[in-house]
Order: C-alpha cells, then sequence, then structure tokens
C-alpha cells in the first residue's frame, strides 16, 4: 500500500484535497471525472476510480477427471469460497451419471449456487445471490439459531436417555454448513473488494473477527454432532448434573454471540463467568465418578466422553466472547 499526505485546501465554501497524479493516470481519469467516496463505518474514506457498480464476472474452469471426484469436489467448494460468480466443470470425454449426481449433491450444499447449464461434458453453476444485499450478522444470527437449536435437541435427547437424536442432528448439521459457506464467501469477498465492504459496512477487523466467529460457530456444530452421536446415553449417571451443565451452555452462547454482535465487553466477561460455573459442575461430576466404587468401565467412559464433548462445546463460546474488543477503564495520565 502506497501512503500519501495532502493538505487540505479551502476555495470559496468548499474544502478540498487532491488527489496523486499516479492514481489518476493509472485509472485513466481526467478533469469532470466523477469518482465514488464512501464513508466508512470507522469514519475513513473509500474513493474509487469508476461511478459504474457493473463488477466483472469471475469464473472457475474445473476439468473433469473420474479418478480424482474428492479433490475435484473441494475445487468447487474452494471457487464458491473464493467468491467466483461462475464456475464450470468440463470433461474432454464425458461425465458419468454418478459423477454428475454428486457434483450436484455438493452443489445444493453451496447457498446461492444454481446449476444454469447442463450437457454430457459440462455443468455449469452460478451464483445467483447480489452480495450487496446480504447481510453477514444475520447470517452470522441464523448459523447461531441453527446450532443453538441442534444442542437444546441433543440435551432433551441426553436428559431422555435416548439414542434417536443423531440423524436429525446431521441433518441440521448440512444446514450449519450452507450457511457457513455463504457467510465465508461474503467476507472473503469483502476482503478482496473494499468496495463491496463498505457497502456492508465491514471494516477489516471486522473481517477478521467474522471470519473466526463462523469458524467458532461451524465448529460448535461439528461437535454437537460428536456428541450426539455418542451411542450410550442410557448408561449415563448423573444426568442431573449434565443438564445442569448443559442449562449453562445454552446460556454462555446467548450471551457469547449477542456480546460478540453488540460489542458488549460487560457480556463477554459474564460468559467467563458462567464457564467457570459450568467447570465448577463438571469437576463435581468427576469426582462422583472417580469416588463411586463398583462403577462399569462402560459408565465411566461414558460420562468422560459426555464431559469432554460438552467442554468443547462450551470453549467455543469463550473463543467468541473474546473476540470483543476490551473496554480501556484507564484514563491517559494528564500533563501539569
Amino acid at each position: 500500500m502506497t501512503r500519501y499526505a495532502r493538505r487540505l485546501q479551502q476555495i470559496g465554501s468548499s474544502i478540498l484535497v487532491s488527489l496523486p497524479s499516479e492514481w489518476i493516470k493509472s485509472n485513466k481519469l481526467e478533469k469532470g471525472s466523477i469518482v465514488p467516496v464512501d464513508v466508512n463505518r470507522d469514519n475513513t474514506l473509500s474513493i474509487f476510480p469508476s461511478e459504474s457498480d457493473a463488477e466483472h464476472t469471475k469464473e472457475a474452469a474445473i476439468q473433469y477427471s473420474p479418478a480424482s471426484m474428492d479433490s475435484l469436489v473441494n475445487q468447487v467448494y474452494g471457487a464458491y469460497l473464493l467468491g467466483y460468480d461462475v464456475i464450470r466443470v468440463r470433461a474432454s470425454g464425458s461425465i458419468s451419471y454418478e459423477d454428475a449426481e454428486r457434483f450436484k449433491r455438493a452443489m445444493r450444499k453451496l447457498v446461492g449456487l444454481e446449476i444454469v447449464e447442463e450437457d454430457g461434458r459440462n455443468i455449469t453453476s452460478q451464483f445467483l445471490l447480489d452480495p450487496n444485499t446480504l447481510d453477514a450478522e444475520k447470517i452470522l444470527r441464523r448459523l447461531n439459531s441453527l446450532v443453538a437449536g441442534m444442542f437444546r435437541e441433543t440435551m432433551e435427547a441426553i436428559r431422555a436417555r435416548q439414542n434417536t437424536v443423531r440423524k436429525s442432528i446431521d441433518a441440521r448439521d448440512d444446514e450449519v454448513d450452507r450457511q457457513y459457506f455463504l457467510l465465508v464467501r461474503l467476507i472473503r469477498s469483502a476482503m478482496m473488494d473494499q468496495k463491496l465492504a463498505g457497502k456492508l459496512n465491514l471494516s477489516n477487523i471486522d473481517i477478521l473477527d467474522y471470519r473466526i466467529a463462523a469458524n467458532l460457530l461451524e465448529g460448535a456444530g461439528d461437535y454437537i454432532v460428536d456428541l450426539a452421536s455418542l451411542q450410550n446415553f442410557s448408561h449415563i449417571d448423573f444426568i442431573d448434573k449434565f443438564v445442569q451443565a448443559g442449562e449453562l451452555v445454552e446460556k454462555m452462547q446467548e450471551k457469547a454471540v449477542a456480546a460478540y454482535i453488540g460489542k458488549n465487553r460487560s457480556e463477554s466477561i459474564a460468559v467467563l463467568d458462567l464457564y467457570g460455573k459450568f467447570t465448577e459442575v463438571m469437576n463435581s461430576v468427576k469426582a462422583m465418578s472417580a469416588a463411586e466404587k463398583g462403577r462399569s468401565a462402560e459408565s465411566t467412559v461414558a460420562v468422560l466422553n459426555l464431559t469432554y464433548s460438552m467442554d468443547r462445546i462450551a470453549k467455543c463460546w469463550v473463543d467468541v466472547a473474546d473476540l470483543v474488543k476490551p473496554v480501556h477503564l484507564v484514563e491517559p495520565l494528564k500533563n501539569d
């Protein structure tokens, strides 16, 4: 980045600032050219060389090979997350029916990506949503709501000692992944396009924090899937303690995400307090489990697995709360 310093000048009632001549020449501007100026949320200005909002369509071409389908599917995901508008899968021969269906299943996990053209040798998909109409906060809230529902349903299964929740949790996790991919695509696009970032009111630190927060929520969803996959709820002792711990985790999630979105430091500190109480409950379970004689190995393992899984989820909310910027409580010293 090249930085220039300019002195403000007053001509009549207007305050003017000159633009670097190198920037003028490189963007082929001249007297009378219109340059849009955005006022960013952090009170900085962004100046763009063109008034046109027309964006260049970014296209990605992926060469089909039946021997490397896993790699090809990953390339589709990668192109989507990097903000490509059109993704073309091309074959020198023909794409088998099975592989074509697999590509379609992969694309259905990507919000806004629709197949617009298909024949025996080509599958073309296009991102049909306008990034300018998307809202990072709304997507994050939707992601958070899905994860909260997954955890709540899993805890209800634990309370009832049931093992029938795995399929529904897996289905919800698929939707979590869809919203996560959409959010990552949006914030990556904003990172590479400062004009888009300005329209979305995202500063550089906002983009970084959203990326971390999205990863933590998606990770919490994966941990909940692991929790729901435990096949021995019927052997778990101290159910009342685990229910108590689960209620604390729910409060942690609610306060952590609210603190992050609202930039509320006091709420983020409350999350740490809740984690302390959660840890006390978990430690009491471990102590009771160790003190109880004649426990079966299966019951002991069930308690340890559940304790470990719930702690991983709780730590995600501690990390989300840590994204809230600290408040400076100490005033700077004044010179006498």
